[in-house]
């Protein structure tokens, strides 16, 4: 159990780290529409998507490898509480069409990356 806590929380510090260092990239810059939270979601669901396939066979990864990369590394990296955050004060600044437009992109391109991921993974283990 304490290992399995380490793993996590190694694994959420790297995926944290990688977070705030995306941040500081000049190309993604915060403006009206929060496309850098957007990006972090979409790359973070592909990649869980890979480790999903990746861990389903269980060859690849033993368990505490397994939740320093999923639980720790994507559930520090991606940032669904952020996302919610933001769709919020859209919406309080009655900025409608926006915040519709930021869910419908942020849940139909995360869940297609997830999906991506694991077709990915297969044609590059096939």
């Amino acid at each position: 159990m304490l290992l399995n806590c380490f793993a996590v929380g190694a694994g959420g510090f790297v995926g944290s780290v990688f977070r705030y260092l995306i941040s500081l990239l000049p190309f993604f810059r915060y403006g009206a529409f929060p496309l850098q939270t957007l990006l972090v979601n979409v790359a973070g669901s592909v990649i869980i998507g890979v480790l999903f396939k990746a861990s389903e066979s269980g060859a690849f990864f033993n368990a505490q490898t397994l939740l320093f990369l999923k639980v720790g590394i994507c559930g520090g990296f991606t940032t669904f509480s952020t996302f919610s955050l933001e769709t919020a004060g859209m919406l309080e600044a009655g900025r409608w069409l926006p915040a519709l437009v930021y869910v419908l992109l942020s849940v139909g391109l995360c869940l297609s990356g997830v999906f991506a991921g694991q077709w990915l993974f297969l044609k590059l283990s096939a």
